[in-house]
């Protein structure tokens, strides 16, 4: 924000006028009773958190313009009775949709798509506008439990904030295994892309080097298989250009790895970017990742920059294309 909050408390009668974090309850169709906190940060960056869907992300827009991609299922919680393999399939949709944190990718050993943590309702801990911090903020807190007795489980603490007039968006995870046994953790945060924030022209930049694109949109193929990618140095930084411009940077230690698929057949048209947190063997199963112990902790780090230059050399240094 350009003036100083001292200031804007001069110019306005309430400072929401400015930029707000609201709470709301959808109310229409299979979305009913689906809480979320609708962002605007005052700068063209709006963006609605489901609480109800594991405070994730669901709309997403940059200067009115439409990032997330978004399903005809809309922002539901997945139905009773879905097949418990395929639940992930039956909610996927909007801008993140966070996976893990016993299993990610297709469903092994008796887990299913993408773990069983996916559109877990979060309780709400604290959200608002921070005008008094030293970089004015807006920001949501709360936290997941996925468990089950006899097998564990995992809670989910979660910050994401936007600076106020800014176009950044920070997502900060820590993942604490619950329960009496040792149990690996595992992420994958899918984020999606459609059509306008993606087209014809878009390209993507891992670090800089040209990984993927430009897209055939729409696309009369088959879904494109997915593809890996390693992430080096301490954060990670995949540029996507086309459309709109939108950095992912994320810490490496916790997401050494970063996944693209894409589905871009009429009607469809979805690119996903996932930085996760193990590789894959030749079968597609994940590689082993390390146990911890009951009350050990990971932490994941994300922010999503939107609005950047046409150049994606500027976004991400050392272009190679």
């Amino acid at each position: 924000m350009a003036l100083p909050p001292a200031t804007l408390r001069t110019l306005v009668g309430d400072l929401r006028q400015v930029a707000s974090v609201r709470r709301v309850v959808m109310a229409d169709g299979p979305e009913a009773g689906v809480e979320a906190l609708v962002f605007s940060t005052g700068g063209g960056l709006d963006f609605w958190v489901t609480a109800g869907r594991m405070l994730d992300i669901a709309t997403l827009s940059w200067r009115g313009v439409q990032l997330g991609w978004q399903s005809p299922a809309g922002f539901r919680l997945p139905p009773e009775g879905v097949d418990p393999e395929r639940r992930f399939n039956a909610g996927f949709g909007g801008f993140l949709n966070t996976c893990g944190f016993d299993h990610i990718r297709q469903p092994a050993g008796g887990h299913s798509l993408h773990g069983s943590a996916p559109f877990t309702p979060a309780r709400l801990t604290g959200h608002g506008e921070d005008w008094d911090a030293e970089e004015p903020v807006l920001f949501c807190e709360g936290e997941i439990v996925a468990w089950a007795y006899g097998a564990g489980g995992y809670r989910l603490r979660r910050r994401i904030e936007a600076p106020i007039g800014g176009r950044t968006i920070r997502l900060r995870d820590t993942v604490e295994v619950v329960g009496a046994e040792a149990l690996a953790v595992l992420a994958l945060y899918h984020f999606n892309l459609g059509f306008p924030a993606i087209d014809e022209t878009t390209r993507l930049f891992l670090d800089g080097r040209r990984i993927a694109g430009p897209l055939e949109l729409p696309s009369p193929g088959a879904p494109g298989p997915s593809v890996l990618h390693e992430a080096r140095g301490e954060w990670a930084s995949c540029c996507v250009t086309g459309g709109e411009i939108i950095e992912f940077r994320w810490r490496t230690d916790a997401l050494p790895w970063l996944q693209l698929w894409q589905d871009l057949r009429p009607g469809c048209g979805v690119l996903s970017v996932e930085p996760c947190s193990a590789g894959r063997r030749s079968d597609g199963s994940n590689e082993v990742t390390p146990l911890l112990a009951p009350g050990e902790k990971r932490s994941f780090a994300i922010d999503v920059v939107v609005g950047g230059t046409d150049d994606p050399a500027t976004n991400a240094p050392n272009r190679e294309t």
